[in-house]
């Protein structure tokens, strides 16, 4: 009877909560190139969170995916199949998110600068429209 209590909580666990998802492949280029042109911000380590993955929920709970990481728990050490792939996967999605919004802070730095130094006369117009270009070009995913 223990057992089928366990089993229904974790069923019932893992259908409020959702899991660790990973990045599909446009995400995982666009994280790529921010790491290539060293614009990427690494928030939680894939390796590490891999290498939790194998206790009881660690690679979820660090991955922040604590429903997932409370499934995970309850049913360790089976989880151990899959919650190492599950935290490396939420490490690297938590690393996508922090290097998009650090790319766009970056680039809103720039370009207000940008934006000042026009405002202020010390660019015209047309040096203004080369640089914003130049700014775009930087930032954008290639």
């Amino acid at each position: 009877m223990y057992t089928v209590r366990r089993l229904t909580a974790a069923i019932l666990i893992a259908l409020t909560t959702g899991c660790a998802n990973g990045l599909n492949s446009a995400q995982e280029a666009e994280l790529a190139s921010y790491r290539t042109r060293n614009l990427s911000a690494e928030e939680k380590s894939p390796g590490l969170a891999a290498g939790l993955g194998f206790l009881p929920g660690g690679g979820s709970f660090y991955g922040r995916a604590y429903g997932y990481g409370a499934v995970n728990l309850l049913l360790w050490p089976i989880s151990i199949f899959w919650d190492p792939v599950s935290g490396y996967s939420a490490a690297e999605s938590l690393n996508y998110q922090a290097s998009k919004a650090h790319v766009s802070r970056l680039k809103r730095r720039e370009l207000d600068t940008l934006d000042d130094r026009l405002a202020m006369d010390e660019i015209d117009i047309k040096l203004y429209t080369l640089e914003k270009r130049k700014v775009e070009d930087k930032y954008s995913y290639h």
